[in-house]
């Protein structure tokens, strides 16, 4: 699905499929140097990473394993709730290891400060973050980001993962879902 499907949903488009797709090569390239000679896992942050670790995974020149979690701070609606929350959790033991976590979007830092936290306390032998997306607007918490895809403006944006009550995450670029939708 492009944006073109999608106009009476969108107030804008943000960023195009193809700026995703490059932006993505450039941040493996990086990767790839940062963790030469390394064995690298990605942790991918279930449902919405699901685009982002799957593109980036193949953009890797270098080999790499993957687990999931799925770690939540959200409802239906479009503000965080809040309350941080496991729904599932890694079946890979990370001691050890080192480990890239890879997040669809941060937006407040609440869930991500979160997973960070308890991911550490695994005891690997590096953490590092990586986003394709983050609102520095929106931050309520400070987590250190060592991949960035985009910095975006504080709107409700859905696309390449991102969704709104499990809708939209199919669309290919990322636009600003339009205020009509969920008010």
């Amino acid at each position: 699905m492009d944006a073109a499907d999608l106009s009476q949903d969108l107030s804008e488009v943000l960023h195009t499929r193809e700026a995703i797709d490059q932006r993505l090569v450039e941040l493996a390239a990086q990767i790839d140097s940062d963790y030469a000679g390394r064995d690298l896992l990605l942790v991918g942050v279930l449902n919405g990473a699901v685009m982002v670790m799957a593109d980036l995974s193949r953009s890797l020149k270098s080999h790499c394993t993957m687990d999931w979690m799925a770690i939540s701070s959200y409802g239906s609606g479009t503000k965080s709730s809040g309350v941080v929350r496991i729904l599932k959790d890694l079946t890979t033991d990370i001691s050890g290891k080192h480990v890239l976590i890879v997040e669809d979007i941060l937006d407040t830092g609440l869930t991500l400060s979160y997973l960070v936290h308890n991911l550490k306390s695994r005891e690997p032998a590096s953490i590092e973050v990586m986003t394709m997306f983050r609102k520095p607007e929106a931050a309520t918490t400070d987590v250190d980001v060592k991949y960035v895809g985009f910095d975006i403006p504080n709107k409700f944006v859905i696309g390449y993962g991102l969704d709104y009550a499990g809708r939209y995450r199919n669309l290919r670029d990322v636009g600003v879902l339009s205020p009509h939708v969920y008010e």
